[in-house]
């Protein structure tokens, strides 16, 4: 269910709504928690609310009883944000500490409207002929809060934050199409299925197949294309990361290892996502945080050099 939302006083109560939302990330998402603690603290505050906003807005659809009641609720939240961005003071907690980050990050309204419009997707879609109508929904749901992100961090340049928008949007897909390979089974019982239906085909893999729960080499294939589309975001956005403001810089570089780590984990067991769920232990995200500063430490090194 969505986060509980904690009662609001004054402005002091912001510092307690960080809190709130800190406790709401970790619980959500060990991942994200675990690569924004490598954030300053004004930056991993912030980072929280974005999170908190995004998770309760995609539990709204995802924990509703119905798909009325997820549109009722969807549409419900919509209205109040919509109201707030319009400087209507808004009740629920969470999105008044959205609200806040959002005016002290600068954080353009479209991203988060977007990711809303992509959780709607979830009760009005959930076939795609495509992938470039795929790309849309990972474009709201993920790509969208890579973005947002991008603001909350800041730019190294503002002359190429064009670019590095491209970068961050590039790691969103790479990150959701990772979801997507490790959720095919929960999904599956939601009723929802990710893969194109133009890329079943052309795979021999059957929407009946997946129902079985069948893990042939039709099946094996279809995921092999998938994880190599992913792996070729990943690789297109880690540029745009030299790009961020440097505080914020290795955060993202761990949360994107992380997620390779993971789709490397589903390689690993070779596609066996129905039974289970890949995840990356904590020895393994310490093993690549201390990879990652060996790397930023020889960087550094041969940079001076120069």
């Amino acid at each position: 269910m969505p986060a509980p939302a904690p009662a609001l006083g004054n402005e002091s109560s912001i510092e307690a709504l960080y809190s709130e939302a800190a406790k709401a990330t970790a619980v959500g998402s060990k991942s994200f928690y675990f690569a924004t603690s490598f954030f300053p603290k004004e930056l991993a505050h912030r980072a929280y609310a974005v999170y908190w906003f995004c998770r309760t807005t995609d539990d709204l659809v995802d924990e509703a009883p119905s798909r009325r009641d997820g549109e009722e609720g969807l549409n419900k939240w919509e209205g109040e944000f919509r109201f707030g961005l319009a400087g209507g003071k808004v009740s629920n907690p969470i999105l008044r500490l959205f609200l806040h980050v959002m005016d002290q990050a600068s954080i353009p309204a479209e991203y988060p409207l977007e990711l809303i419009a992509g959780c709607r997707m979830d009760l009005e879609q959930q076939r795609y002929e495509t992938y470039d109508e795929l790309r849309v929904y990972c474009y709201r749901v993920a790509s969208c809060v890579g973005l947002m992100m991008c603001h909350v961090i800041g730019f190294s340049d503002p002359k190429l934050e064009n670019i590095a928008k491209q970068h961050a949007m590039e790691l969103g897909l790479a990150m959701q199409i990772t979801n997507i390979l490790r959720d095919v089974g929960t999904d599956l019982k939601l009723g929802r299925i990710y893969f194109p239906r133009e890329e079943m085909e052309r795979f021999g893999y059957s929407e009946a197949d997946l129902l079985a729960e069948k893990r042939n080499r039709e099946f094996i294939d279809l995921m092999s294309f998938q994880a190599e589309r992913a792996r070729a975001y990943y690789a297109s956005a880690m540029p745009g990361i030299a790009l961020l403001r440097p505080e914020g810089r290795f955060a993202v570089e761990i949360a994107a290892r992380v997620y390779s780590a993971i789709l490397r984990e589903i390689e690993t067991h070779n596609y066996n996502v129905f039974a289970e769920r890949a995840v990356v232990s904590p020895a393994e995200k310490y093993w690549i945080t201390a990879r990652a500063l060996s790397g930023a430490w020889m960087d550094r090194l041969l940079g001076a050099k120069h």
